[in-house]
């Protein structure tokens, strides 16, 4: 737009100044151009136009408009315009992000691509740069939903080691709890707007399409943190110091491959150990009940320097309190396994090949540690893949 507000007029620049011979004002006519300002104006409603009716437009009205008018559009954009937006099929994908962390959202959306699920793919994000960035690249894939975090509390990354002894977790900051503790909000909207919707943490990869399992018409469905029955037992008999080392040392003992798909056991918490880093639930009552507990559970569990609570515990207490109203379904430890138990049991690996679906990489914290594992083991895809994202290289 920039090269039409200051370009000279035509016949200024094709214009002899000096004529070899005389020439009548009638012999030299001005030229007409379609890029007038009446054109200009037109061309400039229409891309306007449709940016209000669709949002991926949004990056073409950038070339025009500049980075500041789209950066207002994108902070507008709200939770509702954005499902309606990527969900197919009545489904949408999401996860919760802040930009110290893109590498691992990138990882996980290359992943998904190769399972052609990735247009169903909902980015939280939970700071501005986040926001700007995944829709600079992927126009209306990037939702940020106010309040948004201080940036402290936003670069805060969750899966860690789900100690059982809550009062020393591992991801017991205010601030990641502040940040996690969104999330039950976030998914109890996209279930009242009459969505289906798969939660996921971005350290996790896909192998494999997860919807296949997800059959039934089941109110929740979720995976286990726990690599054993035996564990779930061990949690009643020992210390919870013992449980845990357990735990980290992988065991030989893992649910067997018909195992149950009903709720596990509560340990001696009295609650499950299940994951909530990976849930999908269909828009009925139970799953918003559900939520609703989460929330609930959430509230009266708030943070502070004696109890350092994080959003995993009151997952499983949601989960527990409302087993008898909702139909829930645990999913088989073959496919979603537990960082646990696919990074630290080599010999079930082999037994279980060709059957993992989505790997989660916990049981691990660091930054620079998760990446090294995913390195060892083949996960990492960013580095030689990075085209394959539809946000390409970051």
């Amino acid at each position: 737009m920039s090269t039409f507000l200051h370009q000279r007029p035509l016949h200024n620049v094709l214009s002899d100044p000096y004529p070899l011979s005389p020439r009548s004002p009638s012999s030299n006519p001005k030229p007409s151009s379609i890029f007038n300002k009446t054109t200009l104006l037109i061309l400039l409603s229409l891309l306007a136009i449709l940016g209000v009716l669709f949002p991926w437009t949004g990056a073409s009205i950038a070339l025009f408009a500049g980075p500041k008018i789209s950066e207002s559009r994108w902070r507008g954009y709200t939770l509702a315009e954005a499902v309606s937006s990527v969900a197919r099929n009545g489904t949408v994908i999401v996860c919760a992000v802040s930009q110290p962390y893109l590498p691992f959202l990138n990882n996980w959306l290359i992943s998904i691509v190769r399972q052609g699920h990735h247009e169903k793919v909902l980015v939280i994000a939970e700071d501005y740069a986040t926001l700007y960035k995944v829709n600079e690249r992927w126009p209306g894939h990037a939702v940020l939903v106010p309040p948004a975090p201080d940036a402290q509390t936003a670069h805060k990354f969750g899966s860690q080691i789900p100690l059982p002894r809550d009062s020393y977790l591992a991801y017991g900051l205010l601030g990641f709890f502040n940040f996690t503790s969104r999330r039950p909000r976030h998914l109890l909207q996209i279930l009242e707007l009459g969505y289906s919707v798969m939660y996921n943490d971005v350290d996790m990869v896909w192998l494999a399409d997860p919807f296949p399992y997800l059959h039934g018409e089941h109110d929740v469905y979720f995976m286990d943190d726990m690599t054993a029955y035996l564990l779930a037992y061990a949690f009643r008999t020992i210390d919870d110091e013992c449980a845990v080392l357990l735990c980290l040392l992988g065991g030989n003992q893992v649910k067997p491959l018909n195992h149950s798909h009903d709720l596990p056991p509560p340990g001696k918490k009295g609650r499950t150990y299940i994951c909530s880093c990976m849930i999908y639930m269909r828009p009925t009552n139970g799953a918003k009940l559900v939520m609703k507990k989460w929330i609930e559970e959430l509230q009266a569990q708030p943070w502070s320097k004696a109890k350092k609570a994080n959003d995993q515990p009151a997952f499983n207490w949601a989960l527990n309190r409302t087993a008898g109203q909702v139909d829930l379904y645990l999913l088989p430890q073959a496919a979603f396994p537990t960082g646990g138990l696919f990074f630290k049991n080599q010999t079930w690996v082999q037994e279980t090949k060709g059957m993992h679906v989505i790997i989660h990489n916990n049981y691990i914290t660091g930054f620079e540690k998760k990446i090294k594992r995913f390195h060892d083991f083949g996960l990492w895809l960013v580095d030689d893949h990075a085209v394959e994202s539809p946000l390409g290289r970051l």
